[in-house]
C-alpha cells in the first residue's frame, strides 16, 4: 500500500470508531476526517470544493427549506389533524391507516418532521382508544423510513447513492425510477409490521405505559445527525391557507419539473426554494433555520472519505477481495451479499456513512462481473436506509424511543425479522426492475 492509501485507511478506520464511539457530533467527526484528507494531501482542494458543491447537497438543502416552508404553514399540521378525526373514528385501524399516510407523505417529504408531528397524535389516539400506543410508534417510524425508499427525494440516502454513483462514472437515477423497488419493500414491510409488529410490541397496558424521558445521549447517537430533544413534541401551527397553498404548490411543481426532466433535482429544488422566499412564504432567516446545516456538513465530509477511498485505488482493492469469493455465486448471489454487508454495517453507522462507503465498491463490482451496475446501486440506497434492528439506525427511531418508552430489545424483537422481510421482498424486487 502506498502513502496515500494508508492516510485514506486510517482516517477512515478513525472515523468509523469515533462514530460508534458515539461521543463526538458526527458531523464534527466526518469534517474532522475530510480536514485530515486534505492536509495529508490524499485528496486535493479541488475534490473537497466538488464535495461540498455536490448535486446531492444541494437538493437535500433545497429540499429541507421546502419542506420547512409546509411545516411553518401548519399544512403538515392539518393533515395530522385530519388524521386524528379518522384515527378516532375508525379505532384501531384508523390509527394503522394514519401511520400508512404517513409513509406515504415520507416518499415526499423529510420523515423527520412527519414522525415529530404524528407521534404524539398517534400516541394519544391510541391511548383515548384503550389502546396501547406501544403497538404503533414503533411501527410509525418503520413505515416513514420504508416510504422514503419509494423515491429519489424520499430520503437524503437516495440522493447522496445517486450523486456518488455519479460520480463513478454511472447515469443518474429519475424521480421514480426506484418507485417499483421501494413500493415493493414497503409493502412487504408494512404487511409485517400490521400482522405482527403489534403483537410483538403490546407488552404493556396503556396504564403502565412510562413517561418518555430526554436522553441527550441517545439523541446525539441517532443516524445522521443530532434531531433535537421531545420538547419537539408538543410544538403544534396553525394552518395559513395562503402559505400553505403556494408551498404546496412549489413542491409539486419541483416533483414534476424533475419527474419530466424539465430541470435536474437539484435545479429544480433550488429554484423552488429560491420562489417561497421571494414569495415570502418563508423569510431568509426561516429558510437559513430549515437547512439543518448538521446533516449537511455531516454528508459533506463522508463523500470527501468516501472519494478518498476511490482515487486512492482502496476501493478497487476492497472489490477485488470481495470479488474472489462471490463469483462463483453469480451476479443474484453477489447482490445479495452486498445488500446483507450493507444493512450490517447501517446498523452500526450512518446511513450516510455507509452510502459514500459503499456505493463505489456496488459500482466496481458490477463492473466486475460484467453485468450492469445498477441493481447493486439500487441495494445500497435501501439497504442503507432499511435497517431497522436498533435504536441508532434512523433518526425518527430515536424519537418514538423516547415517547414510547422502548427498551432496546422492543427494536430487536420487531426490526431483525423486519430485516430479513424487506432483505428478501428486495431480492425478489431488484432483479425484476433493473436486470443485471
Amino acid at each position: 500500500m502506498n502513502f496515500d492509501q494508508v492516510a485514506a485507511l486510517s482516517v477512515l478506520v478513525a472515523v468509523i470508531a469515533a462514530l460508534v464511539w458515539g461521543r463526538l457530533r458526527a458531523d464534527v467527526v466526518a469534517l474532522t476526517g475530510a480536514a485530515a484528507l486534505l492536509a495529508t494531501g490524499t485528496i486535493r482542494p479541488v475534490e473537497v470544493q466538488a464535495a461540498f458543491a455536490s448535486p446531492a447537497l444541494i437538493a437535500l438543502a433545497s429540499l429541507f427549506v421546502i419542506a420547512y416552508a409546509m411545516e411553518l404553514s401548519g399544512l403538515l399540521d392539518f393533515f395530522i389533524r385530519k388524521g386524528t378525526e379518522l384515527g378516532r373514528r375508525l379505532g384501531a385501524l384508523g390509527v394503522w391507516l394514519v401511520i400508512f399516510f404517513c409513509g406515504a407523505a415520507s416518499a415526499f417529504l423529510n420523515n423527520t418532521p412527519i414522525v415529530v408531528l404524528s407521534a404524539p397524535v398517534v400516541r394519544d389516539v391510541a391511548t383515548s382508544l384503550k389502546l396501547s400506543p406501544r403497538r404503533f410508534l414503533i411501527p410509525l417510524s418503520y413505515a416513514a423510513v420504508l416510504g422514503g425508499c419509494c423515491t429519489l427525494i424520499g430520503t437524503s440516502t437516495n440522493l447522496l447513492v445517486n450523486d456518488m454513483a455519479r460520480a463513478a462514472g454511472q447515469p443518474t437515477f429519475s424521480m421514480f425510477e426506484i418507485t417499483g423497488v421501494g413500493v415493493a419493500v414497503a409493502l412487504s414491510g408494512g404487511a409485517f409490521m400490521f400482522l405482527f409488529g403489534g403483537r410483538l410490541l403490546d407488552g404493556r397496558k396503556p396504564s403502565e405505559e412510562p413517561a418518555p424521558t430526554v436522553d441527550a445521549g441517545l439523541m446525539e447517537a441517532a443516524d445522521t445527525a443530532t434531531v433535537g430533544h421531545a420538547e419537539v413534541f408538543t410544538q403544534r401551527r396553525p394552518l395559513r391557507p395562503l402559505k400553505a397553498f403556494v408551498s404546496l404548490a412549489v413542491f409539486v411543481g419541483v416533483v414534476v419539473a424533475a419527474t419530466l426532466g424539465w430541470a435536474p433535482i437539484a435545479a429544480a429544488a433550488f429554484a423552488g426554494a429560491v420562489v417561497l422566499i421571494l414569495a415570502r412564504v418563508i423569510s431568509a432567516e426561516e429558510a437559513y433555520a430549515g437547512l439543518r446545516p448538521e446533516i449537511l456538513l455531516l454528508i459533506a465530509g463522508m463523500v470527501v472519505v468516501g472519494l478518498s477511498l476511490e482515487v486512492t485505488g482502496l476501493a478497487a482493492v476492497a472489490t477485488d477481495g470481495l470479488l474472489d469469493w462471490v463469483r462463483p455465486l453469480g451476479p443474484f448471489g453477489a447482490l445479495v451479499i452486498l445488500y446483507g454487508v450493507t444493512l450490517f454495517l447501517t446498523e452500526a453507522l450512518s446511513n450516510a456513512t455507509v452510502a459514500v462507503l459503499v456505493t463505489p465498491v456496488a459500482v466496481a463490482l458490477g463492473e466486475s462481473l460484467g453485468v450492469d451496475p445498477r441493481p447493486f446501486i439500487v441495494a445500497v440506497m435501501i439497504a442503507a436506509s432499511a435497517a431497522f434492528a436498533t435504536p441508532f439506525g434512523y433518526q425518527t427511531n430515536v424519537l418514538v424511543y423516547q415517547l414510547g418508552g422502548y427498551n432496546y430489545t422492543d427494536f430487536l424483537k420487531v426490526g431483525l425479522p423486519l430485516n430479513l422481510v424487506t432483505w428478501a421482498a428486495a431480492m425478489a424486487a431488484i432483479p425484476v426492475f433493473f436486470p443485471f
